[in-house]
């Protein structure tokens, strides 16, 4: 199996900045496309960044110009650096991957969430 393991949210206020990374592990051929999500408390969860793993980036509307998603195939690790944080901004935040774990068979594997808090 492939574990995601999310970390580095936390308590901050508005308009200051976190990085969460995600580090994949486990029975692992290729990591694929790396997405970052959200869902705060009474809303769907959306679609924060993704990135090939070529660097080729998408960005949601709402974060544009204020995150920055990145990785390292070496570390088998994915970014999400946020500044400007807003209150909109809190949520708990869940990495995804799309695995290769053997020839034939991909995977979609999902981290455990990091919750990010943001005050007025």
């Amino acid at each position: 199996q492939v574990q995601l393991v999310a970390s580095g949210g936390g308590f901050v206020h508005s308009r200051a900045s976190l990085r969460l990374s995600c580090a994949a592990s486990g029975r692992i051929i290729r990591l694929n496309v790396m997405c970052w999500y959200r869902q705060a408390p009474g809303k769907q969860r959306e679609l924060v960044a993704d990135i090939t793993r070529g660097g080729r980036t998408n960005y949601a509307d709402s974060v544009k110009g204020r995150v920055t998603i990145s990785r390292d195939n070496a570390k088998n690790t994915v970014y999400l650096q946020m500044n400007s944080l807003k209150p909109e901004d809190a949520a708990v935040y869940y990495c995804n991957a799309e695995v290769f774990t053997s020839l034939s068979r991909r995977e979609t594997s999902w981290g455990q969430g990091t919750q990010v808090t943001v005050s007025s």
